[in-house]
């Protein structure tokens, strides 16, 4: 791992901050540790546990979260522990030992659902994937960023690929029809994830590779009516599109003329039905919970 950069996230909870990184830590999933003796297989965060205020560390693919004491204020001690993760990064050190239990296969299951969107396919998993979603519109962008991705890619009626938490929507072009493949697709997703191969290796670069959209949380947290806009659709409207395979993420307010622009994205970029939904649902819902401040709400690449 090289040239790891680390930024640091406030959270709701004042006891809990997060590191983000700029290059992808585990194989998918997540792994939460209590304390040292839990920590055998996370050598990171065994380091982490000899600080005396932490007190839980939880690792993503690209954050670290830790809850610490209330012995102190993170004010005091956070860019010390950047530095150190920083540090242990860019040494090359493990973060997870994930062969640990490598002799055990997980219990995966993957489940495909139809979305309102017919040229799309929701594959879903018990595994979490990933904590930050990547969309792949074509096999060159899943190249260097996600082996899985540029898998499914092999099968010559894919169009497009989205990775979310715990699901896989799949596009296909109009060669076939899901009926024919679907089956196909869902053990070739399934016998990937048991075989522990790497699902995302590193997320999409933002300036070389625009349209392989990377959403996340902001790491600067929104304010005002875009931090509104953005808590309504992370509390009413993700939760709805996330269930038909898709996404929605803020990209922009615009202040003065009222503007609200979204990215649309897995079952949701391209569905026949998106500009119904952005009218009736989300563009609505926006204007009743913030009355005089919503015109219009526009998909830039849906």
């Amino acid at each position: 791992m090289k040239d790891v950069k680390i930024t640091i996230q406030e959270t709701t909870n004042n006891t809990i901050i997060k590191f983000n990184t700029n290059q992808i830590l585990i194989n998918g999933g997540s792994y939460e540790y209590n304390n040292i003796d839990e920590a055998k297989n996370a050598p990171l965060a065994q380091q982490l546990f000899y600080l005396p205020f932490v007190k839980k560390i939880f690792i993503t693919a690209n954050f670290i979260a830790i809850q610490r004491f209330d012995i102190l204020e993170w004010a005091d001690v956070q860019e010390e522990v950047k530095e150190q993760i920083e540090a242990f990064l860019n040494n090359g050190g493990i973060v997870v030992n994930e062969k640990t239990n490598s002799s055990k296969k997980e219990a995966i299951e993957i489940y495909a659902e139809v979305t309102p969107n017919p040229s799309v396919m929701k594959f879903g998993s018990n595994k979490s994937l990933t904590q930050t979603d990547v969309e792949y519109k074509n096999i060159d962008e899943a190249n260097k960023s996600s082996p899985l991705a540029q898998a499914i890619f092999n099968f010559p009626f894919v169009k497009e690929v989205f990775i979310s938490d715990n699901y896989i929507s799949v596009t296909k072009y109009d060669m076939v029809e899901w009926n024919d493949v679907f089956a196909e697709v869902r053990t070739f997703i399934r016998e990937y994830l048991v075989a522990g191969k790497i699902i995302i290796k590193e997320l999409p670069n933002k300036e070389g590779n625009i349209s392989a959209n990377k959403t996340e949380e902001p790491q600067v947290k929104l304010e005002g009516i875009p931090g509104q806009i953005v808590d309504i659709l992370d509390e009413y409207i993700k939760p709805a599109v996330a269930g038909d395979g898709g996404n929605i993420a803020f990209r922009s307010y615009d202040a003065d003329n009222k503007i609200v622009s979204v990215v649309l994205q897995g079952a949701c970029s391209g569905c026949p039905s998106s500009t119904a939904t952005l009218k009736n649902g989300i563009e609505s819902l926006l204007k009743e919970m913030l009355p005089n401040q919503i015109n219009e709400v526009v998909a830039i690449n849906g």
